[in-house]
């Protein structure tokens, strides 16, 4: 996926999901069908991904620095 098509997500909800971090940051992988519902398909801490409510997140954007320093860890 080119850097430009990358989405991310800051995790400001997790209503006691293990998976989720509180203030971190996620990549959001396109899932329309997803997002018709009000899901975001989410690489969470298990390293799969999963549908969790839009609501867990506020979507965000990254200069390109940030976002191969991500992919860089």
């Amino acid at each position: 996926m080119e850097n430009s098509e990358r989405k991310f997500a800051l995790c400001v909800k997790n209503d006691d999901c293990e998976d989720l971090e509180l203030r971190k940051i996620y990549q959001i992988l396109p899932d329309k069908n997803a997002s018709q519902e009000g899901y975001l398909r989410v690489l969470d801490e298990s390293g799969e991904d999963y549908l969790y409510p839009e609501s867990y997140f506020l979507i965000i954007e990254l200069p390109r620095e940030a976002q191969e320093m991500i992919f860089a860890a």
